[in-house]
């Protein structure tokens, strides 16, 4: 189960490409200045299943799929089987939004477990006198978007190159 808040389809906002963007309640992070501060409280989602957002994602053969909130790192119990799921059924890419950092994350049995399943991480918590809006796909200078599989394999965090 997941508390959720809402699915956004054809986004194009939390990643490259169209997706569909997971928004999840709960968040301990509550940064100064967040773009979805109702996000925070757990409690303001409604408890969903793995097996209903799998139909919303599966209803887009095209989308992506993009992990966002609240923070996803906040419930990762739920999105790991979410994410084993999308990895078992289809062939999109996972990216994460997170407040915590790569470094943080790999300290975390649970964290960890979900970060094996990602393909992109975005982390970092948001802040606000490191705002920059001509920065793609994150809000302040100080996040930043990670290949997961290449972090994971050298131990530490290696930078996503976007390709535009």
């Amino acid at each position: 189960m997941i508390s959720l808040l809402q699915i956004v389809h054809d986004t194009m906002v939390d990643g490259p490409g169209f997706r569909t963007s997971i928004y999840c309640a709960g968040c301990e992070n509550q940064c100064p200045g967040c773009h979805n501060p109702q996000s925070w409280d757990i409690h303001r989602g409604t408890p969903t299943t793995t097996e209903q957002i799998m139909a919303e994602i599966e209803s887009d053969p095209f989308a992506n799929v993009t992990f966002t909130g609240g923070d996803p790192m906040f419930q990762p119990k739920g999105f790991s089987e979410l994410a084993a799921a999308i990895r078992s059924r289809t062939d999109k890419t996972i990216w994460c939004y997170t407040g915590y950092t790569f470094e943080q994350l790999i300290r975390n049995e649970a964290q960890l477990s979900l970060l094996r399943l990602l393909d992109v991480l975005v982390d970092g918590r948001y802040v606000e006198a490191l705002r920059d809006t001509d920065l793609p796909f994150r809000g302040s200078t100080n996040q930043r978007i990670l290949d997961v599989k290449k972090s994971l394999e050298r131990g530490e965090a290696v930078p996503y190159s976007l390709g535009l």
